[in-house]
């Protein structure tokens, strides 16, 4: 059984309840950096043991929150020593626009991703994009690279749309499976 890790920020509680979705689906563990841009005890050495690392980030100014950036930069250390190698990486966000320019933000977290030498899982979920298609449908937003949530900007986490939540609830099962196969062929 592989081991997987969410690690993201939140800083509404709208990517909490996405990264709680993701980790339900993947079975996975949830490292979650603080306000300062801090890991909790033992984040690190969680991350070091993940055969996955799944990582979240709300969509500020098209990009990362900087309490991710801090992280990111911070795993320069890993990147130095190649520790993260060939783990399998997968990435999520929201922002409380449609767009939003979520698509930027999971361009860094793939991008975070390569240069740790990762190998990048993708959402693989159709898009629910017909005339008959509801805003609670699974992928509604249509994202492929990673999986994407919105929500308006004066709605509480408990407001989330289902279909977004269940979105990311397979996008973790879908990281768990790739990094299943992934750890199989590794033997």
């Amino acid at each position: 059984m592989t081991m997987i890790a969410v690690v993201f920020h939140s800083g509404y509680g709208h990517t909490q309840r996405m990264a709680q979705a993701v980790a339900e689906g993947a079975n996975a563990e949830l490292v979650q950096i603080d306000a300062d841009g801090n890991l909790p005890a033992g984040g690190w050495e969680l991350l070091n043991a993940a055969d996955a690392i799944i990582m979240g980030s709300p969509t500020y100014m098209g990009s990362v929150s900087w309490q991710f950036k801090k992280f990111a930069d911070a795993s320069s250390k890993a990147w130095f020593s190649q520790a993260w190698k060939d783990k399998m990486f997968a990435g999520f966000t929201n922002s409380a626009s449609m767009n939003g320019d979520k698509l930027s933000t999971l361009h860094y977290l793939f991008t975070l991703a390569m240069q740790q030498g990762g190998v990048w899982v993708g959402t693989a979920i159709m898009p629910s994009n017909t005339k008959a298609a509801q805003r609670n449908d699974i992928n509604y937003v249509a994202s492929f690279s990673g999986a994407m949530a919105q929500s308006p900007s004066d709605a509480s986490p408990a407001e989330m749309v289902q279909g977004d939540l269940d979105t990311a609830r397979l996008f973790g099962e879908r990281v768990a499976k790739a990094s299943a196969r992934w750890a199989a062929g590794k033997a």
